[in-house]
């Protein structure tokens, strides 16, 4: 890497529940997590069940860590309990999310994941200096020097927040579970403008859609229409449907690539650099 590049990896790209199997080994079964790596920092977007295999990954590297929410529904969540970087004294990881007053904020939220009856072991079983950090949709972060992440409010139920990461003169976004709302569309394409890179949620297609009015996600030709009018360099589809087997995602690549040419369909393991 450059030293002012940005660096993604895909852990996990499937939404709402995790669905390993034949039918989607190529693509990938793990839910929503992303790792960034620019300028020496480390930064996590989302804890899915993907977030346990880049534990492993990052086992024993005591590099700090940053780790964004873009919200707390399980299938986002799932992965932090079995993070083993979060297990080993001397770690420092920063959790940040948005949204969470109502639970009481986000150390709050956590704690009612990790705890009787959901779950065998609480918060005190994780051994790292862990800081959890809430703020308000819209504010700008600046979590450690040369980094800035701008946020926006999204269109999902209980609210769901996305994100755009400045670094070294480039900007990637990291976009998931929304609708396309008039009430949201005009942060959320200001937060996306120019990017080099866009994450998107590409949940289901528009055919799909119509059965999933208010759950809050889009359709990839959505994605397209969005990345277009925002002037986004490349677009990367995310968040796909468990129902969406490697023969689905296949015919979506295809069709993606000719509505809008060099369209990227994530997949686990795919590394990309900007």
């Amino acid at each position: 890497m450059m030293p002012d590049s940005i660096s993604m990896t895909f852990w996990g790209v499937r939404g709402s529940i995790a669905c390993p199997g034949p039918d989607t080994a190529r693509f990938g079964g793990n839910t929503s997590c992303v790792e960034v790596r620019c300028g020496g920092h480390t930064l996590i977007f989302d804890a899915g069940s993907g977030l346990r295999g880049l534990g492993e990954a990052l086992a024993g590297k005591m590099d700090e860590i940053d780790l964004f929410l873009s919200h707390l529904h399980i299938d986002h969540l799932i992965g932090l309990p079995f993070f083993q970087p979060a297990f080993e004294p001397g770690r420092r990881l920063r959790l940040w999310a948005a949204g969470l007053e109502e639970a009481g904020g986000l150390r709050a939220a956590i704690g009612c994941y990790m705890s009787f009856p959901l779950f065998p072991i609480g918060l005190d079983a994780l051994h790292a200096n862990i800081t959890f950090n809430d703020f308000t949709r819209g504010e700008t972060l600046t979590p450690r020097p040369g980094l800035t992440l701008r946020t926006a409010a999204l269109d999902h139920p209980g609210g769901a927040t996305g994100y755009r990461l400045e670094f070294g003169g480039r900007a990637i976004c990291y976009i998931t579970d929304t609708a396309m709302s008039p009430e949201t569309m005009p942060a959320i394409l200001a937060l996306a403008r120019g990017a080099d890179c866009l994450v998107m949620d590409a949940t289901y297609t528009d055919a799909e859609l119509v059965q999933f009015a208010g759950w809050g996600h889009a359709s990839w030709q959505q994605n397209v229409a969005f990345a277009n009018a925002a002037a986004v360099k490349t677009l990367c589809l995310f968040h796909h449907a468990p129902e969406h087997d490697d023969a689905a995602m296949d015919r979506i690549a295809q069709e993606a690539d000719r509505a809008r040419r060099g369209t990227i369909v994530a997949h686990e393991g795919l590394s990309l650099t900007f």
